[in-house]
């Protein structure tokens, strides 16, 4: 619990907060790395968002 209030306090006392979602990060080279739900489903959200171009099939 300590953790969780210390966390908290950090997040609270810092006047910018930056949140990534891991699915937006990419590998150096452009590449889409590991993604826990999987590269597609990385691929669908990036596309969905709109950084993706939609491919054609």
């Amino acid at each position: 619990m300590r953790r969780i209030q210390a966390l908290g306090a950090a997040i609270g006392a810092n006047p910018l907060l930056l949140v990534r979602p891991c699915h937006r990060v990419i590998g150096v080279d452009g590449s889409m790395r590991g993604y826990a739900g999987g590269v597609e489903r990385k691929v669908h959200l990036l596309t969905h968002e709109g950084a993706l171009q939609p491919a054609l099939i």
